[in-house]
């Protein structure tokens, strides 16, 4: 079993690709598939603690300053900055519009620190920025939505960041306990063997989230094209516009997790706060988003090595 995980992580790219083509190709399996999301997502969560402890992620509480900085610069800058170029080009109240803002003013995707692991980066500092960008979150949507009212009530996303902030303290604990409790986690091979059941883990979850985009890419949906297009810009250019602003300097060794961050946020939290018919116009854009996101690690991996 040990060597069947080991060879999962060798080929945790290969896996993850081959979940997203299932997830497109089976859109009945994604759609039984979908209620198991969050539970999966959570059960990630505690692997990824399991994986690094999240209490050497933030190292010294010194670094907790500069962690709240770089979350309001990604959660309150980049989205303000992407309101302005919108509504410059008057693309604000598009879907394809309202969708880029929502990614950028989201907290860091909950698998983060999975994706680090494969692209090959440290998933420590991955780890350190989802907790202190969903713990942040309720404040740093407040300007977002602001300016854009279409988005809905905040209180509602407060309210959902407090919650998953609750799951992620307590899967968080039991990781912590268990890896603590258990010395084989802590050593190579058992982190090895953790990498594994991550990659597997997030082949079986992309194959429920891809259940709205597989039946549109089969019907050759035209809107699914500009989609996958503008999604894939987003995703791949902020990641390599943090790596390569971030790969010289203090942050050199920390530059693969927070440009993997930068493009894979957790849109999730946002569809309880939209009105009804924004959060179903938007399923799709959300449902694109995965592509990128599942092909970080294959094509960030080379830019992580290079660095």
């Amino acid at each position: 079993m040990i060597a069947l995980l080991h060879g999962l992580a060798r080929q945790g790219r290969l896996v993850l690709v081959i979940g997203l083509i299932v997830g497109i190709l089976a859109p009945g399996l994604a759609e039984s598939m979908a209620p198991l999301i969050f539970p999966m997502i959570v059960f990630l969560l505690f692997l990824s603690v399991l994986r690094v402890d999240v209490l050497s992620a933030f190292g010294d509480w010194r670094d907790v300053p500069g962690a709240v900085g770089i979350s309001a610069a990604m959660q309150i800058g980049l989205p303000l900055t992407a309101i302005a170029v919108l509504w410059g080009i008057g693309a604000l109240d598009s879907i394809l519009g309202i969708g880029v803002v929502l990614v950028l003013a989201a907290a860091p995707l909950t698998g983060s620190p999975g994706l680090t692991i494969l692209a090959g980066g440290d998933p420590a500092p991955a780890l350190r920025q989802l907790i202190t960008g969903t713990a942040i979150l309720p404040l740093t949507v407040l300007p977002v939505f602001w300016l854009m009212p279409v988005f809905g009530a905040p209180e509602v996303v407060a309210g959902a960041a407090a919650r998953l902030l609750g799951v992620i303290g307590l899967a968080g604990g039991i990781g912590v306990w268990v890896r603590r409790s258990a010395g084989f986690l802590q050593t190579t091979r058992g982190g090895k063997a953790v990498d594994g059941v991550i990659t597997l883990v997030m082949a079986v979850v992309v194959v429920g989230l891809m259940s709205s985009v597989g039946p549109a890419l089969i019907a050759m949906e035209q809107d699914i094209w500009a989609t996958l297009a503008v999604v894939c810009g987003l995703n791949f250019g902020a990641q390599a516009a943090a790596l390569f602003i971030l790969r010289r300097g203090k942050f050199t060794s920390e530059a693969p997790a927070l440009a993997i961050i930068a493009g894979n946020r957790n849109l999730a939290l946002f569809l309880g706060a939209l009105p009804a018919d924004t959060g179903a116009a938007l399923l799709l854009f959300i449902g694109c988003y995965q592509v990128p996101m599942y092909l970080t690690p294959m094509i960030m991996g080379p830019l992580v090595r290079r660095l």
